[in-house]
C-alpha cells in the first residue's frame, strides 16, 4: 500500500552522496548500536561478545559505544542490563537497477542507521527523487518499525524551504520506504571537512537552518540529531533531513526510554549525553544548531576525542574551547552567541530556536545580540541552584550518610582524648592520618561497585584528599610553633568550609550553606575550645548526611521508576 503526498511543480534539484567506506563503515556502526539501543529500551540486551565477533573490524569502536551506553545508563536512570539474546538482522539488498511500487532505484547513494538511500524516478517520469528503504526489513524490530514511520510522519507534516519535503509513503515486501527530495550536492559534514566557513556565511547559513527548525517545533517536532552531515546542501542552500530520531511532543508514543542515547555524541546536549529523555526541550535543539555553527566556525565539533566514551564524558563534564582560539578570524558576537547555543544549564541557552534566529538577524543586520548583554542578576539568581552534574551525587547518598558517620565518631574520639589528658600528638596524627586514608579507600571502593567513575567525581575525591592532607598536617605543625594541642581546631572547619565551596560550583549551589555554617562554626569553636571538635563533628557530619539523605532517596525513587516503567501495562 502507498500513500501519495502532492509533488511541487517545476524543476526539483535532486542530489546524491558518493558513497565511500569510511560512510559505510559508520552506517553499519550505526546499524549494530541501534539495535543495542532498541534491545536497552525494551529491557533486553545483545551478547556484546557475539556482536564483536560477527563484526571483527568494528569490535573496538563496538566495544567502546557499549561503555557509553553505560556511562550514559550510570548518568540518567540507571537500568542494568543482562545480555541474554542476538537477532540476527539481515540488512536489505537490491540488485539495481530495480523496479518496486511504480518507482524504480538506479543507485545507492547513503546509509545510516535507520536505511538505506537510493536515487531513483517514478516510472513515466524524469525527474530523480531519493527513496529511503528500512534498512532491516521484514527482521525489523517493532521500535525499528515505529522510529522509521516517526521519521516519514514527522517530516511530511512540515512544509518549510529548508527542510526536504516527503513524496510518498509505502511498503514493498514488507520494506517500509517513503519518497522525498532528491537534493543535488553534499552534506554540510563534507563541506566542513574542507574547512571553516566565514562568519557571515555560517550565521546565514544557520539562520536558515534555526528558521527550519523553529517551523518543526511549532508543529510540535523535535528533531533529536541535528548535525552537520544531516544536512544536505544545494548551492549552499541548506535542507534539514533525517529525522529518523524525531518525536512528535504532542503525541503519547515513545519511541525512546530513559537511559537510551538519542543524538550523535558530539553533537548532543549534556542532558542527551545523560540519557534524560524527560528534558529533552527545544532548548536541546537550540544546544545542536550550535554545535553545529561551532563546527562551521572552527572546523571541529565543540566536543571531540579519541572514544565515544571519553566523548560523551567530555559533554558532560567540560566546557568547550572559545571558538576565537581555534580561529582568530570569528567575530565576537557570533562566538557569543555559539557559547550561549553550547551552556550546559538549559535555562542559560536560548530558550526557543526563534530567540537565537533574533539573535543571528541581529548580527547579520550589525546589531547588538542579546548574547552580549550583562546577566550579572541571573547569575545571582541562580547562585544556589544543581549544576548539571548533580545528578552524580545519586551515587553518594548512602556513602555520604557513612561518611557523616565517620567523621562524627573521629571528632569525638578526638575529643574525648583530649579531656582524657592525652597529649602524644603522633596518636591524634594516627587516628586522623591512617583513619581517613583507610576509611577513603573503603569509599573509593564502594563508590567504583556501583558503576564507572566519572572524572568529575575524581577531580571531587582530589579536592577531599587535599582536604585531609590540611587537617592531618595541623597537629605537627601545632607541635613546631609550640601551640598547645588542639589550639588550630578552627582551622578544621575552615577547610571543610573550602571544599563545600569547590562542591557548590562543581554540583549544587545549596553547599554554599554548608561553607557557610561550616565557617560559622570555626568562629564558635575558637569561642569554646573545650568542645571544639564534638561541635565540628556534628556540624560536619549533618553537612554530608542531609544532603546524603536526600540523594540517597532521589536514587531510590529513580530505581522505582525504571521498576514502573518495565512492569507490563
Amino acid at each position: 500500500m502507498t500513500t501519495h503526498k502532492s509533488q511541487p511543480n517545476g524543476p526539483t534539484q535532486s542530489s546524491a552522496m558518493t558513497p565511500d567506506p569510511a560512510d559505510e563503515r559508520d552506517a553499519m556502526l550505526a546499524t549494530l548500536i541501534s539495535e543495542l539501543t532498541d534491545q536497552m529500551a525494551a529491557g533486553t540486551a545483545s551478547d556484546l561478545d557475539d556482536v564483536c565477533k560477527k563484526n571483527p573490524e568494528l569490535a573496538d569502536e563496538l566495544r567502546e559505544l557499549w561503555g557509553t551506553l553505560v556511562v550514559t545508563q550510570a548518568a540518567g536512570a540507571g537500568k542494568k542490563f543482562d545480555p541474554q539474546e542476538t537477532i540476527d538482522r539481515a540488512p536489505v539488498r537490491f540488485e539495481l537497477p530495480y523496479t518496486m511500487s511504480g518507482i524504480r532505484l538506479e543507485k545507492e547513494i547513503g546509509r545510516g542507521g535507520m536505511g538505506i538511500v537510493y536515487r531513483g524516478s517514478r516510472l513515466g517520469e524524469l525527474m530523480p527523487i531519493a527513496i529511503k528503504i528500512m534498512l532491516k526489513g521484514e527482521f525489523a524490530s517493532n521500535i525499528d518499525r515505529m522510529r522509521f514511520a516517526a521519521e516519514a510522519e514527522a517530516a511530511s507534516g512540515l512544509d518549510h524551504p529548508n527542510i526536504i519535503p516527503i513524496y510518498e509513503i509505502g511498503e514493498h515486501q514488507g520494506h517500509p520506504f517513503f519518497c522525498m527530495r532528491f537534493i543535488e550536492g553534499e552534506t554540510l559534514a563534507q563541506k566542513l571537512a574542507r574547512g571553516p566557513m566565514t562568519s557571515d556565511g555560517a550565521a546565514q547559513m544557520l539562520l536558515k537552518m534555526t528558521e527550519a527548525i523553529e517551523h518543526a517545533h511549532k508543529r510540535g517536532v523535535l528533531h533529536r540529531d541535528l548535525k552537520p552531515s544531516n544536512v544536505m546542501l544545494d548551492k549552499q542552500e541548506p535542507f534539514i533531513c533525517d529525522f529518523g530520531l524525531a518525536k512528535q511532543v504532542r503525541s503519547d508514543l515513545s519511541l525512546t526510554k530513559s537511559g537510551a542515547i538519542i543524538g550523535t555524541p558530539s553533537y548532543m546536549a549534556p542532558e542527551q549525553a545523560a540519557g534524560a529523555r524527560g528534558q529533552i526541550t527545544e532548548a536541546t535543539e537550540v544546544y545542536g544548531l550550535g554545535a553545529i555553527l561551532y563546527h562551521m566556525l572552527t572546523g571541529r565539533p565543540p566536543f571531540m576525542a579519541d572514544t565515544p566514551v571519553d566523548t560523551v564524558l567530555l559533554v558532560l563534564e567540560q566546557d568547550p574551547i572559545a571558538p576565537r582560539a581555534l580561529n582568530p578570524s570569528v567575530d565576537r558576537r557570533l562566538e557569543m552567541i555559539a557559547l550561549r547555543c553550547l551552556q550546559k544549564p538549559q535555562d542559560l541557552r536560548y530558550a526557543t530556536a526563534n530567540e537565537l534566529a533574533k539573535d543571528l538577524r541581529a548580527y547579520l543586520n550589525n546589531e547588538s545580540v542579546s548574547a552580549l548583554e550583562g546577566r550579572f542578576g541571573q547569575v545571582i539568581a541562580r547562585l544556589f541552584r544543581e549544576t548539571h552534574n548533580a545528578s552524580i551525587l545519586e551515587n553518594w547518598g548512602e556513602l555520604w550518610m557513612w561518611h557523616s558517620l565517620v567523621v562524627f565518631v573521629a571528632c569525638l574520639l578526638t575529643n574525648v582524648m583530649f579531656w582524657m589528658g592525652v597529649t602524644t600528638r603522633v596518636y591524634f596524627e594516627l587516628m586522623w592520618g591512617i583513619g581517613f586514608i583507610a576509611w577513603a579507600l573503603v569509599f573509593w571502593n564502594l563508590r567504583r561497585r556501583q558503576g564507572p567513575v566519572t572524572f568529575l567525581e575524581r577531580q571531587i575525591a582530589h579536592v577531599w584528599a587535599a582536604s585531609v592532607i590540611g587537617v592531618v598536617i595541623l597537629f605537627p605543625f601545632e607541635g613546631y610553633l609550640g601551640l598547645p594541642l588542639l589550639s588550630l581546631a578552627p582551622i578544621l572547619s575552615v577547610v571543610a568550609a573550602m571544599t563545600f565551596v569547590v562542591k557548590g560550583g562543581m554540583l549544587s549551589g545549596t553547599f554554599y550553606l554548608q561553607a557557610a555554617a561550616l565557617l560559622i562554626t570555626a568562629v564558635v569553636m575558637a569561642v569554646v575550645p573545650k568542645y571544639a571538635l564534638v561541635i565540628f563533628g556534628f556540624v560536619c557530619a549533618m553537612c554530608f548526611f542531609l544532603p546524603g539523605l536526600k540523594y540517597r532517596r532521589q536514587r531510590i525513587r529513580n530505581r522505582r521508576a525504571v521498576v514502573l516503567w518495565k512492569k507490563p501495562t
